[in-house]
Parts: C-alpha cells; sequence; structure tokens
C-alpha cells in the first residue's frame, strides 16, 4: 500500500473547538450580549447543523441583529482564520511523515474562502503536499470524488490505497472506507457508541500520526 495520508482539517489538524469558543465570546462582547449568550451559542453549535446558514440563521433571530445572515456569516469565516491554531508538534509530525516518503493532503468540508484561510494561517500550507477543499470543488466528505481529487494533487490514485484521519464517523471513515482506504478515528467524545468500523481510534491526532510512522511501508503491520 502507498504512503498516502489524507487529512481531515477541523478539529483534526486543528482545533476548531477552541478557536469557535474564542469567536463566541468576541461576537458577545461586541454585541453586549452577556454570559448567558456565550453558553446559548455554544449549545446552539453543538446540535451541528449541516450549514452555518442555517446557524447564524438562528442567532440573528434570538438576538434580533441588525446585520443579514450573510454579513454575519461573512464576518465569521474572515475572522476563524485568524483564530483557529495548529499545535507545532503537529507541524512538525507532518514533516517526519514527508521526510519518510508520505504525501500528505487535507480533505476538508467547508467554505472555501474560509478553509483555505485557515490552512494559510496554521502554516499547514507549507506542511502538506495538497489539499482539496469542499467549497472549492462542489463536492463534500463522504464523497469518495474529493478524496480522489487530493490524492491526485499527491501524484497518486485511490486504487493503491492509502489512510483517512478525521473525527467524522460519516464525512471520514464511513467516506474513507467507500474509498477503499484504510482509517484512524480521532474520538472526541461527540459520538459515543457509534459503530465508526475504524482500523484504529486515537484520541487526537498526534497519535494517529504515530500509528502512520511506525508502519514501515503504507499499510503494513507496525
Amino acid at each position: 500500500m502507498q504512503r498516502l495520508a489524507l487529512f481531515d482539517l477541523d478539529n483534526t489538524l486543528v482545533n476548531l473547538d477552541e478557536a469557535f469558543r474564542m469567536w463566541v465570546e468576541e461576537f458577545a462582547g461586541e454585541h453586549d450580549l452577556g454570559a448567558e449568550a456565550v453558553d446559548w451559542l455554544i449549545a446552539l453549535d453543538q446540535e451541528d447543523f449541516p450549514h452555518r446558514e442555517v446557524f447564524f440563521a438562528k442567532v440573528r433571530e434570538r438576538f434580533t441583529l441588525p446585520e443579514s445572515v450573510d454579513e454575519i456569516w461573512s464576518r465569521y469565516r474572515r475572522r476563524m482564520p485568524h483564530l483557529v491554531r495548529c499545535q507545532p508538534e503537529v507541524l512538525d509530525g507532518l514533516a517526519r511523515l514527508r521526510a519518510t516518503g508520505w504525501r500528505v493532503a487535507i480533505v476538508t468540508n467547508g467554505m472555501a474562502d474560509n478553509q483555505l484561510g485557515k490552512i494559510q494561517q496554521t502554516g499547514l500550507t507549507k506542511a502538506v503536499d495538497a489539499y482539496a477543499l469542499s467549497g472549492a470543488e462542489g463536492i463534500r466528505k463522504p464523497d469518495v470524488a474529493l478524496f480522489r481529487i487530493a490524492a491526485r494533487r499527491c501524484g497518486m490514485t485511490l486504487g493503491e490505497g492509502g489512510w483517512v484521519i478525521g473525527d467524522n464517523p460519516t464525512a471520514d471513515i464511513a467516506g474513507g472506507r467507500a474509498a477503499g482506504l484504510r482509517t484512524i478515528w480521532i474520538d472526541r467524545g461527540t459520538w459515543p457508541g457509534v459503530d465508526h468500523q475504524a482500523d484504529h481510534v486515537v484520541t487526537d491526532v498526534l497519535q494517529a500520526i504515530e500509528i502512520l510512522q511506525m508502519r514501515k511501508e503504507g499499510g503494513g503491520s507496525p
């Protein structure tokens, strides 16, 4: 099996939950919404709406904001890339993978401006070989086509195998399996009891990188 590693972005390579809380606190402060609004916004986010537009429509209605949904959402997308962080240890881990022959790509759902901004601001642009963004390609995980685009940009094909690493059991793990790839699920406790069928389960991306580093070939046993 070839050395191909396709990583999710949010809550995999970067801590989106941490950045989102920072945004919520800023947003509540700017609009003088109070501490209760912070808890309400975080709880609303945990309802996991399929699209941020729905989330911001509910936010606007709740607080009777003068801005349009598009304006609030656009400001959010411009701000988030400056709040997310990628640990230096993660950047180092990706560098080690590439130094030992792995081709590394990011495969992420989300608006192109927001996701590309995160990749650029965190230094991940130089830490990976390629990326495929759903907002740019018009395809969302778990659609196999998005993984295929990332593999092709790494000079590889899905037919030779590889790995998908991510926190979403549907978009990343089921999508990766459908693409014929092996998978590592980053379990953040969001889906208790889910039937993930991943090859490995870890609690953070550094552990996932360690698993890949231990493999002499892309798919052999440690």
